[in-house]
């Protein structure tokens, strides 16, 4: 199968939930080159996997030739998105949100090329627009092409009114919609993307253009990502899976996609890497224990193009130590112990907490008493044991487990 254009290639990988106009948009983008932005709001210093759609959509945007713009929003970010929260976030410095965002704009160019000179990719900040808005002209300007009725008809809106929304909050989608005119008017950006629940903020800068300037533009979303389970894309028992590999580390990173269900394998394949359709139907025929080998290709495919090739090849040679299949297992993730803080003696549940297998030494107890943790293929079954120098062995490590497949080694030092 041979794409004709971007559109075909992300209704087939599975990007396309909802469009303004479907067919145009898809003759738009056969015929000529659009740019096309998304936008992230740096209210963390690292995204998650839950980003990877919408990031997978700017790299496949560019493949095709078009022009990508990726917002960061330095402005939006000091309020607050509601869509999709049934609570006001937490209220972020300027400061945060600086550091944050640099951060963000580095993991934004893993997936973006910023480099290439025929499609001039950008990565932009709405605090250099919106920071300078004066009110009252913003509001004569702007504000007066938005129904207020219209407004508290969109979802994320009619959540919140339950729970409260803040005047703050209630802002967001104008902001939003400015951001799509500025990107209209002057990087002529006809298109915005974005997750479902953004449907009514990307409608409203359509709206707004259309209004401003008499022209079309147009908006897609992705479906909202959940596992087959029903969980969250991207969220464990332990938390997060983030890009950072600082935060989540390369081989937790690969763990997490070589372990999906076995009903989200082939959705993955297609929506996280770049296989083509000839080498995904080869999985696609795969059942039982089969699948294994869909699992780790797709591991190995998704890490790789996160944290780089060595990093996925050391991942990967950890995780066939682990389960006996041979290999290496220094890529496992390690902390290192004082000596002198052993000597003194550690809690069993302190020390699962540290190792990041638990969010806290009361659930490591509470795995304990559900016979969820080992120490060196031994399950723990005493939650007041204390571990000290002499457990550490000839070569001072212990390897701790959470479960079947989840792994971290304490050296000590």
């Amino acid at each position: 199968m041979v794409f004709e254009n971007v559109f075909d290639e992300l209704k087939w990988r599975g990007f396309v939930e909802q469009v303004t106009d479907e067919d145009v948009l898809q003759k738009e983008l056969s015929e000529r080159k659009l740019t096309g932005y998304i936008g992230f709001d740096p209210t963390a210093d690292s995204l998650h996997i839950g980003s990877m759609v919408p990031l997978m959509a700017l790299h496949h945007l560019q493949r095709h030739g078009h022009r990508a713009i990726a917002i960061l929003g330095g402005g939006t970010a000091m309020i607050g998105d509601p869509s999709g929260k049934t609570e006001m976030r937490q209220m972020l410095s300027r400061e945060t949100i600086i550091a944050n965002g640099e951060k963000i704009r580095r993991q934004i160019g893993i997936f973006v090329d910023f480099s290439d000179q025929k499609t001039k990719p950008l990565v932009l900040d709405n605090a250099d627009w919106l920071l300078k808005l004066g009110y009252i002209d913003f509001l004569r300007d702007i504000g007066r092409h938005f129904s207020v009725n219209r407004m508290l008809a969109a979802e994320a809106y009619k959540i919140r009114m339950e729970t409260g929304l803040s005047f703050i909050e209630f802002n967001y989608q104008i902001l939003q919609a400015y951001d799509f005119w500025v990107l209209f008017r002057e990087y002529n950006c006809e298109l915005q993307m974005g997750g479902n629940d953004q449907w009514g903020n990307i409608l409203a800068g359509t709206e707004l253009i259309r209004r401003k300037e008499g022209s079309d533009a147009y908006g897609l979303t992705f479906p909202l990502m959940t596992t087959a389970g029903g969980q969250k894309m991207g969220k464990t028992a332990s938390g997060a899976i983030w890009l950072d590999a600082e935060r989540t580390t390369p081989y937790d990173f690969y763990q997490y996609w070589v372990n999906v269900d076995d009903r989200d394998v082939i959705r993955f394949m297609k929506l996280f890497t770049l296989l083509s359709p000839t080498d995904i139907a080869a999985y696609e025929v795969l059942s039982g224990s089969e699948l294994r080998k869909a699992k780790k290709r797709l591991a190995f495919e998704v890490t790789a193009f996160v944290h780089g090739k060595p990093a996925a090849e050391e991942a990967e040679k950890a995780s066939e130590a682990l389960f006996g299949q041979g290999g290496e297992d220094t890529a496992v993730p390690e902390t290192v112990l004082p000596q002198e803080e052993a000597e003194q003696g550690i809690p069993v549940p302190r020390l699962f907490a540290m190792s990041g297998l638990a969010r806290s030494a009361g659930e490591a107890r509470r795995l304990i008493r559900q016979g969820g943790l080992y120490i060196d293929g031994k399950r723990v079954d005493d939650e007041t044991r204390l571990i000290s120098t002499m457990d550490f062995g000839d070569e001072g490590t212990l390897l701790l487990r959470s479960g079947k497949k989840r792994y971290h080694r304490i050296r000590l030092q």
